[in-house]
C-alpha cells in the first residue's frame, strides 16, 4: 500500500490544507499585522502623539518659533498672549478638551487589543478543532490506557535481525523497530491460507495478552495497479476471501484497519467498478460484524491531504460504516503530522455525526513530518513516531498505531513490501 497522491491536493476539509495546517495563512497574518501596526500607531494617526507634545519635533519648532515672536514683538504681551491662545484652539480644535482626546484614544486602542486576541486565539485553533462550533460529542479513547499491542515475532524487522546478527545495524534494529507493536498486513490472495494466517497471529496475541492489528489489504483493483496493485480478481472471490478472513479471528479480540486507501483511490475506477467497491467494502463489514463479533473495524480513510472530510464522510457512509464500522484509520503508510491527522479525523468525524465512531493513526514513520512536497514514496529524512499505544488523551482518538512496518519500501528505494535496512536504520536516527 503505497500511492499516496492526493486526487485534490492540499484539500483537507474544515481543517484546512496539510501544507498550512498549524501556522498562518498570507492573510490572516496580514489580517493580525495591520491590527498590530493600528495598535502601535493609532495616537499619531489622531494627531494627538503618544509622548509628551515638548518631547515632539513639532513642538520643538513651535516653541523656538514662540521664543523668537517674544523676542521680536518685546512688550507686546496681550497680543502675543492671545495670537498664542488662538493658535493652540486652531491646533486643537473645539470639538474635545484634552482628557476627552485621552479617553478616545485608550477606547480604540482597548478595540484593537481586543480584536488582536480574537484574532491570535482564532488562527491558532487548539488540537482537534474541526471548525464546527456545535458541541457534537466525541466518545473517549475506546481502548484502556494500559492495552497492550501484540508484536509479531516474525515481523520483517524482527526476521532480518535474525539473520543478520553481527549487522552493526541489527541492535538499533530490534530495539527500536522489531521489539515495537506493529501490524500484520494479510494479501494472501488463497482464501485457506489466508485464514490460517491470522488465526496462527490472533492466537499467539490472546496466549500473551496481547491485541493484535490486523490488516485487510486484498481488494479488486487494490492500489489502482501502481506500487502496491494485486488483491483478488473480482468481486465474488473477495467476499470468499473475506469470510476466510473473519473467520480466521472468530471469537478472537483484534483490531481492523479495512482496505487501506480502497476509498480515497475511488477515481481511479470507473463507475461499475466503484459501485463494486462499495460492494466490497459494505459485504466486509457485515462479514466482520457478523463473523468476528471481537474485533473492531476502521475503515481506511485516506489522510489528512488527500480528500475534504466532507467527501470522505460520504464515502464511508456508502461503504457501510454507519452500520459496520467502528471507526476510521487515517495515515496508513504516509507520513504526516499527528496534530495534522487528528484535526482531519475529528472533522470526518463530526461530518458522520456518529457519536460511537473513534479514529487510529498511523505513527509509524511521522516523527519528522512529511516533505515540504509532500512526497509518498520512500522519501529521505523520515523518522519513528509515536510508539504504539492507546494513551492518546483525546476525545474520538482511540490509539496510536504501527500500521506500516518500518524498513518496508513503498516501492521506490526498493520493490514494495520489501524490508530495506538502511532505509530502516535510517529511520531511527
Amino acid at each position: 500500500m503505497n500511492e499516496k497522491t492526493p486526487e485534490k491536493a492540499g484539500t483537507a476539509g474544515t481543517a484546512g490544507t496539510a501544507g498550512t495546517r498549524g501556522r498562518l495563512g498570507f492573510w490572516q497574518r496580514l489580517r493580525l499585522q495591520v491590527l498590530l501596526l493600528g495598535l502601535i500607531g493609532l495616537p499619531r494617526w489622531l494627531g494627538l502623539g503618544a509622548l509628551p507634545k515638548q518631547l515632539t519635533r513639532q513642538g520643538r519648532r513651535e516653541r523656538q518659533g514662540r521664543q523668537g515672536r517674544r523676542e521680536r514683538q518685546g512688550r507686546q504681551g496681550r497680543r502675543e498672549r492671545q495670537g498664542r491662545q488662538g493658535r493652540r484652539e486652531r491646533r486643537q480644535g473645539h470639538r474635545f478638551p484634552p482628557r476627552t482626546h485621552r479617553g478616545i484614544v485608550q477606547l480604540l486602542a482597548l478595540a484593537l487589543m481586543a480584536e488582536v486576541a480574537t484574532a491570535a486565539t482564532t488562527l491558532h485553533p487548539p488540537v482537534g478543532w474541526a471548525g464546527d462550533e456545535s458541541a457534537f460529542p466525541l466518545p473517549k479513547p475506546y481502548f484502556p490506557v494500559t492495552t497492550r499491542f501484540y508484536t509479531d515475532p516474525d515481523n520483517p524487522a524482527a526476521q532480518w535481525v535474525r539473520g543478520n546478527p553481527h549487522d552493526r545495524r541489527a541492535t538499533v534494529i530490534r530495539k527500536r523497530i522489531a521489539d515495537q507493536p506493529q501490524a500484520a498486513w494479510f494479501t494472501d490472495t488463497d482464501q485457506g491460507r489466508v485464514e490460517a494466517q491470522v488465526r496462527q497471529v490472533v492466537r499467539s496475541a490472546r496466549a500473551r495478552g496481547r491485541l493484535p492489528v490486523l490488516v485487510a489489504y486484498a481488494i479488486p483493483h487494490r492500489d489502482c495497479g501502481k506500487h502496491s496493485s494485486g488483491g483478488m480478481a473480482d468481486l465474488s472471490g473477495y467476499r470468499n476471501w473475506i469470510g476466510g478472513f473473519a473467520r480466521g479471528i472468530g471469537a478472537s479480540r483484534a483490531v481492523v484497519i479495512l482496505e487501506p486507501d480502497a476509498l480515497a483511490h475511488l477515481t481511479c475506477l470507473k463507475r461499475r467498478q466503484q459501485a463494486e467497491r462499495y460492494a466490497a467494502l459494505s459485504y466486509a463489514g457485515r462479514t466482520l460484524r457478523g463473523q468476528a463479533a471481537h474485533a473492531r473495524i476502521y475503515y481506511d480513510a485516506g489522510n489528512s491531504g488527500w480528500l475534504p472530510a466532507s467527501v470522505m464522510a460520504e464515502r464511508l457512509e456508502r461503504a457501510g460504516i454507519d452500520r459496520y464500522g467502528d471507526g476510521i484509520a487515517l495515515n496508513v503508510s504516509n507520513f504526516n503530522a499527528t496534530r495534522d491527522e487528528v484535526r482531519y479525523g475529528l472533522s470526518v468525524l463530526r461530518e458522520l455525526r456518529l457519536p460511537r465512531l473513534g479514529a487510529v493513526i498511523d505513527t509509524s514513520r511521522n516523527g519528522a513530518g512529511p516533505t515540504h512536497d509532500h512526497r509518498f514514496c520512500d522519501p529521505p529524512g523520515r523518522k519513528l513516531g509515536t510508539p504504539p499505544t492507546a494513551r492518546t488523551g483525546i476525545p474520538g482518538i482511540d490509539a496510536y498505531l504501527w500500521v506500516k512496518q518500518p524498513g518496508q519500501a513503498d516501492g521506490c528505494a526498493a520493490t514494495a513490501g520489501l524490508f530495506v535496512p538502511g532505509y530502516a536504520f535510517r529511520l531511527t536516527r
